[in-house]
C-alpha cells in the first residue's frame, strides 16, 4: 500500500444547548456581545456523567458503522484530547474498552486545538509504515470541565463533543503530507492550568498570530499535498471564533471551497472541532467522495498542523 485514507467519519454532542441568552443570565454578556465578536450563537454542553470517553466513544462508534467495519478490525485507536481527568487509564484505552476493540495500540495525543490533525497524521504514518492496518482517530473534548463559568471572556466561548474517523491503508494516498509545527516560546498565549484546571487564553495574541501567520502554512499544506488552494472543495479549520476563520479563509485563497463554521452552533470544542465539523458537511451532503478538504488545526501551544484529504 502507498498511502492511507479516511473510509467513514462519525460526530457526537451531548444532547444539552446552551445559547447565548443562557448566558446572560450567569454572566454580564449579551448575544450581539458574543455574536460580533465570536459568532457563536449556542454551544453543546454535557453532563456530569458524559465523560471525555463517552463522548469519543459515541462518535467513534458512527464513524465504523459509517465505514462498515467492526470493533475488531480496528488495531490502532489515537485520541487526541487536553481535557482527560485521569493520566490512567488514558482515553485511548478507555473508548476501546467501551467499543470492545480487542488488543488494540491504544494512546492519547494532547495538542489541544490542533490535536485531530496531529493524531491523523500519526495514524497516516503509522499506516503507511506498516505498523497499523486500520485506526480509529478521535478528536474529543469537555471544555466545559475545564471553564470558569464566571469569566465571560472565556465561558461564552467553549462547547463540547467528539469527531472520529475510520484510516486504513490504501493503494493511493487519501491523506496528504502534514504541515505541523509551533511556537514553544509563546505557549502562554493559550492555557489549560491550575488546580483545578482552568482554560485561559490571551485573545489578541492568539487573533493576531492566526490571522497573519497561519495563511502562508495553510498554502503550504496545499502545496505538499499537490493542490492549489482554488482546487480545493472544503476548508475545515479549528473552529475558535469566526473572526478568525473567514478572515484566515480568505486570506488562504480558496476561492471555490465550503468553509466550515461549525464553531456558530458548536462554540470552540478544541480537538472535537475539526472532526466534527467535517463529519457534519459530509453528512449534510456539501461535499463528495473524493474531494479534496484542508484540515488546518491551530491554537493551544501555538501549535499548528494541516493536511489535505480526500472525502470519504
Amino acid at each position: 500500500m502507498n498511502g492511507s485514507r479516511i473510509a467513514a467519519v462519525g460526530h457526537y454532542q451531548p444532547a444539552r444547548v446552551l445559547t447565548n441568552e443562557d448566558l446572560a443570565g450567569m454572566v454580564d454578556t449579551s448575544d450581539e456581545w458574543i455574536t460580533s465578536r465570536v459568532g457563536i450563537r449556542t454551544r453543546h454542553i454535557a453532563g456530569p456523567d458524559e465523560p471525555v470517553d463517552e463522548l469519543a466513544a459515541h462518535a467513534a462508534a458512527k464513524a465504523l458503522a459509517a465505514a462498515g467495519r467492526a470493533p475488531g478490525d480496528i488495531d490502532l485507536v489515537l485520541v487526541a484530547t487536553s481535557t482527560a481527568v485521569d493520566r490512567s487509564p488514558n482515553m485511548a484505552a478507555r473508548v476501546a474498552a467501551r467499543l470492545g476493540i480487542p488488543r488494540p495500540a491504544a494512546m492519547d495525543i494532547n495538542v489541544v486545538c490542533a490535536g485531530f490533525t496531529h493524531a491523523l497524521a500519526t495514524a497516516d504514518h503509522t499506516v503507511r509504515a506498516g505498523a497499523a492496518t486500520r485506526a480509529l482517530v478521535i478528536g474529543a473534548d469537555k471544555m466545559s470541565d475545564v471553564t470558569d463559568w464566571t469569566d465571560r471572556t472565556t465561558c461564552v466561548l467553549v462547547g463540547d463533543g467528539a469527531g472520529a474517523a475510520v484510516v486504513e491503508a490504501a493503494d493511493e494516498p487519501g491523506v496528504g503530507p502534514v504541515l505541523w509545527g509551533s511556537v514553544p516560546e509563546m505557549g502562554h498565549a493559550v492555557r489549560i492550568e491550575g488546580e483545578p484546571a482552568r482554560f485561559a487564553q490571551e485573545g489578541q495574541s492568539v487573533y493576531r498570530w492566526a490571522t497573519t501567520q497561519l495563511p502562508p502554512l495553510a498554502r503550504q499544506a496545499c502545496e505538499r499535498a499537490g493542490f492549489a488552494p482554488e482546487d480545493l472543495a472544503a476548508v475545515v479549520l479549528h473552529q475558535a471564533n469566526l473572526r478568525i476563520i473567514e478572515p484566515l479563509a480568505q486570506k488562504l485563497g480558496a476561492v471555490n471551497a465550503v468553509v466550515a463554521r461549525d464553531v456558530s452552533e458548536s462554540g470552540n470544542t478544541s480537538a472535537a472541532s475539526i472532526p466534527l465539523a467535517f463529519s457534519k458537511l459530509v453528512e449534510q451532503g456539501a461535499i463528495s467522495s473524493g474531494d479534496p478538504v484542508l484540515l488546518f488545526g491551530f491554537g493551544g501551544n501555538l501549535s499548528y498542523a494541516g493536511q489535505v484529504v480526500r472525502c470519504p
